[in-house]
């Protein structure tokens, strides 16, 4: 059973704000209700909080993309949930993973591809290019022309959001103790976090990463332009971590050969099994249901003691 009350919380503009707080399966999750941006639109932001969470301990911070489907299935379209607090109380449980609060961003309705779509990348193609781009997320039924605008999203995170949360909760405010992950869309926008703030994020799990950007494979300059990307912008080995994965079921289906020409990038950057996974699930499907399955994996990687 859920128990929800309201806690009233002073947020930096010195006005009073407030967080709907839900409790879940395993541990609380504070809500804030159209979090403010000047980059952005407004959106939820869910932060969930460990049985017991004590503000004199310090605690790792994982932001996760897509953050209304991450704890609970009885809220989301699909009626899925990716288990979030189950799969981290377990692993804390059996002391796999260190102490860590997860910060939940909710994806808007109209939004979600061009605020994840890496930006840089796609300012590489040319005219051509683009609109070829344009036409294929068109059959999609996402709006055209099409432009991203994931700078913006991530300057929200890193110059609005990751402050709030280390005023507001207990931190480790270092890039160690800092991590983003998402799947699909999601997976790449965690992949170009870390390129772009290497400084800021650790590491980063990228599961069902959708390396094809739109939903075709032929004439698609896409994967192309994130390899080139990752060449040049991927951050030391020496001191972040990846994690990679791919299903072959649905949309799946379409990653094995692009993840591996990935994978060739990683090899030549240095990223050894120290810093970096790949995993391949034979017959895994692309939803929450199947990334609930695997979760452990990329959370003890990253998280670990």
């Amino acid at each position: 059973m859920k128990k929800t009350i309201v806690l009233y919380l002073l947020l930096f503009s010195s006005t009073l704000s407030f967080a709907q707080v839900t409790q879940v399966c395993a541990g609380n999750i504070e809500i804030y209700q159209n979090f403010a941006s000047t980059f952005v639109a407004p959106r939820n932001v869910s932060v969930w909080l460990p049985e017991n969470y004590y503000p004199k301990k310090k605690y790792a911070v994982l932001y996760m993309h897509d953050g209304q489907m991450l704890f609970d299935s009885t809220k989301t379209w699909n009626k899925q949930e990716w288990g979030v607090d189950e799969c981290i109380t377990k692993l804390f449980r059996q002391g796999k993973i260190k102490n860590v609060i997860v910060v939940g961003i909710w994806n808007t309705d109209n939004t979600r591809h061009p605020e994840y779509f890496p930006q840089k990348p796609y300012e590489s193609l040319s005219a051509k290019e683009k609109e070829t781009v344009s036409n294929s997320l068109q059959k999609s039924g996402i709006s055209v022309p099409f432009k991203p605008f994931s700078d913006n999203y991530l300057k929200f995170i890193v110059e609005e959001l990751k402050p709030f949360i280390d005023k507001t909760y207990s931190t480790r405010k270092e890039k160690e103790n800092t991590f983003i992950a998402g799947s699909s869309m999601g997976g790449l926008i965690s992949m170009y976090a870390m390129c772009e703030y290497p400084e800021v994020f650790g590491g980063a799990a990228c599961i069902s990463t959708h390396w094809p950007g739109t939903f075709e494979t032929s004439n698609n300059p896409i994967p192309n332009a994130f390899i080139n990307y990752l060449k040049t912008n991927l951050p030391d080995s020496k001191s972040h971590k990846f994690y990679f994965d791919f299903g072959t079921g649905t949309l799946d289906a379409m990653y094995p050969p692009l993840q591996a020409k990935v994978d060739e990038v990683m090899q030549k950057k240095g990223y050894t099994n120290n810093n970096w996974i790949t995993q391949k699930f034979e017959g895994a499907e692309h939803s929450e249901n199947a990334w609930r399955v695997r979760l452990h994996i990329p959370f003890e990687f990253l998280l670990k003691k």
